[in-house]
């Protein structure tokens, strides 16, 4: 991996004392010491302003201890109706009874009239009217659900309002009154029951597939107005830059759509100041913005846009049939792969932190103690539905369990210490081994030594190797109380067994022969021992030992390119002297390499990677990730795992919950559960 030398440090230092003077520039002149003013509710100036403390959860509070939300066996189709026009009701529910599937709806009413949904309408499974304020179009109110998570549960969500335009008559570049259009889309979304079958199995038949829309509507740059001023700034909030000649959107903001493609929206922290007062706008504001950025976010995450008229006819009633019982909530969801998260056990007090330290040390006083070290830099981390938990409790890893798997996860890789016949933060596995948590898992020895690098002492060694005075054949003896437990995950019969930095021990390949025997020997079978893929220097498996091992796992960002982030753009703090790394252009190297890879490599890839939590002002920072990318890095390398044999399409994830590395699945306040949303939509595919 790259370091900074020290040419870099001196360019480094001029870079800083130039800032400076620009800063000291800008507070003269406009009072601000970016030499920016906020021109929009929405711009990005304003959202730095309302971070820390308690935030704008986004939804109306009153909704959290409203029963009617609370939905025990949601369907895996929703239907979000924004109604203003209430004249135009009947007609849009009248076409919501060819829906051929259960589905839930969702009437978001801002016309300040009573509203009625029937009880008895198709295949409604559930329905709910909320009264909204009539602010941010219909756009708002559908920020609101997703805030509220409402719309989690659903694989598919069909979108559609109450829709006049009167401006559009009078437009220079449309054709057709606001009536002709809003039929357009009503005949191309909603035309019969046999056409939306078609329309719904397209996203199951092309797990590429993220926006239908009607004929026309799909439009591009033309269509900016004076928008992208205000997209600039939103997508500034998940560290996301702009093309603006690339733009392509669904107008009209009717279509179906794959349900991360909203879910998703919930990273952005949009709240009602986000959104302009209504003036009877026809462009230039956030709603009309979050309507162009629902085009670039699907794109942005592997998805594509179509018209009704690209989806084929089917012919084969029969097939089509099969696939549409998928989207019924009786029918288990189907994975495309075998995902497997790497799993920190840090989280619990141990004899060994308190001693090097301080009593009742966790990973959580690492992640308390950061604080942000550019513009947006989100730090620290916070956790959400999970909490500052304790690694002690089972409870604790029955919630992550049901968590990840109720969101296509296969089970978790635990990183596993042992040091020369001494276990270390080895409570949670051994808790887990004992208690009745039904979810799978496997082991990662981690055999690095432990040193004071968090405090810049990384010659000061706490705890090491020492393969001399305990071989390393004996770890094997140590771990076969967990190979041979039921729930130890297994491929083909194999039990997995990973080792970080095998280059390390003498003779690689002798050790892994001897795990092999002795597994044998204490009827734990065979094993699949992988070795991580690092850098030479690192502790990387030598050529020979190579052919005693399985297969190789990627574990990002090793291996991967060290490319240079936006450290101007971002505004890195004056005490910055860490490396600032592109996310986006490791995510693309990856996904470059995952389709040239042997089928003894395992692909992974990384929900971020920011050790600030650990070395706060001398950190490695990967700035642009965001659950659209992370979407896209992984359907990348799950498509590229779709030419192997069911049994071995494996990938891994760096991390259910490295949190002093921002390597989190788990959710937080700033995304919520938006990664896990992006994992599970590209698993079920």
């Amino acid at each position: 991996m790259r370091r900074i030398t020290k040419h870099g440090v001196e360019r480094r230092l001029r870079h800083y004392n130039n800032r400076l003077r620009q800063i000291a520039v800008n507070i003269i002149e406009t009072g601000n010491p970016h030499g920016r003013l906020a021109k929009h509710p929405a711009d990005f100036l304003n959202f730095l302003e309302r971070q820390g403390g308690r935030q704008d959860e986004g939804f109306p509070a009153a909704w959290r201890v409203d029963d009617r939300l609370v939905i025990d066996k949601p369907a895996r189709l929703a239907v979000v109706l924004n109604c203003y026009y209430t004249d135009l009701l009947p007609q849009l529910l009248e076409r919501l009874t060819l829906i051929p599937i259960p589905f839930d709806l969702f009437v978001t009413n801002v016309s300040g009239q009573e509203v009625k949904i029937p009880t008895s309408l198709g295949n409604m499974n559930h329905s709910v009217v909320l009264d909204c304020a009539n602010h941010g179009r219909d756009i708002l109110p559908m920020v609101q659900l997703v805030n509220a998570r409402l719309l989690d549960p659903y694989d598919l969500i069909l979108k559609v309002h109450t829709k006049k335009s009167p401006w559009r008559a009078d437009h220079a570049e449309l054709s057709g009154s606001g009536e002709q259009w809003r039929d357009e889309f009503l005949d191309a979304l909603l035309p019969s029951k046999e056409r939306i079958e078609e329309l719904i199995t397209a996203f199951r038949q092309d797990p590429h597939l993220g926006v239908i829309t009607a004929p026309g509507n799909i439009v591009g740059k033309e269509f900016w107005g004076g928008d992208q001023r205000i997209v600039e700034q939103l997508l500034r909030r998940i560290e996301l830059s702009l093309d603006p000649d690339s733009l392509r959107f669904p107008a009209g903001s009717m279509y179906w759509c794959r349900g991360f493609v909203l879910q998703g929206l919930r990273a952005f922290n949009l709240i009602a100041d986000d959104f302009d007062r209504e003036a009877g706008q026809v462009d230039g504001t956030t709603a009309h913005a979050v309507e162009r950025i629902i085009g670039i976010v699907a794109e942005e995450a592997g998805l594509s846009l179509a018209t009704s008229d690209d989806i084929e006819t089917a012919v084969d009633r029969d097939a089509l049939s099969r696939l549409l019982d998928a989207y019924r909530p009786e029918c288990a969801p189907t994975q495309r792969a075998t995902v497997l998260p790497f799993y920190l056990p840090q989280f619990h007090p141990s004899p060994h932190n308190d001693r090097w330290w301080g009593t009742g040390f966790t990973e959580w006083h690492n992640v308390a103690g950061a604080i942000p070290a550019y513009e947006g830099h989100y730090q620290p981390k916070i956790p959400t539905d999970l909490g500052f938990y304790d690694l002690r409790l089972d409870e604790v890893r029955q919630a992550q369990a049901d968590m990840a798997a109720a969101h296509g996860i296969a089970g978790f890789m635990y990183y596993y210490y042992w040091f020369s016949g001494e276990r270390v933060l080895n409570l949670p596995i051994e808790r887990l081994k004992d208690s009745s948590v039904d979810f799978p898992f496997c082991l990662m020895w981690a055999n690095e030594n432990w040193t004071r690098r968090w405090d810049g002492r990384s010659q000061d060694i706490l705890i090491g190797q020492d393969y001399h005075r305990v071989p390393a054949e004996d770890f094997i003896d140590d771990i076969m109380e967990f190979l041979l437990d039921p729930r130890y995950i297994r491929v083909n019969g194999k039990a997995i067994i990973a080792v970080y930095r095998p280059g390390q021990m003498p003779d690689f390949g002798r050790v892994a022969a001897e795990w092999r025997r002795r597994a044998r020997e204490a009827g734990a079978g065979e094993l699949m021992i992988l070795s991580v893929a690092v850098a030479r220097d690192f502790g990387a498996i030598d050529a020979e030992s190579r052919l005693e091992v399985d297969g190789t796992l990627e574990f990002p960002p090793h291996g991967l390119p060290w490319v240079a982030g936006p450290s101007w753009d971002a505004h890195l703090d004056s005490r910055y002297a860490g490396n600032f790394m592109s996310y986006q252009a490791s995510a693309a190297a990856s996904m470059r390499k995952a389709h040239v890879m042997n089928d003894d490599e395992y692909p992974g890839v990384m929900v971020t990677f920011d050790n600030t939590a650990r070395r706060q002002w001398k950190p490695d920072i990967w700035y642009g990730s965001n659950p659209y990318t992370f979407r896209r890095w992984v359907a990348s390398h799950l498509d590229a795992l779709m030419t192997r044999p069911p049994e071995s399409r494996i990938m891994f994830v760096n991390a259910w919950n490295e949190w002093a590395e921002s390597a989190v699945l788990e959710p937080t306040t700033r995304f919520g559960m938006t990664y896990l949303l992006a994992l599970r939509d590209a698993i079920r595919g």
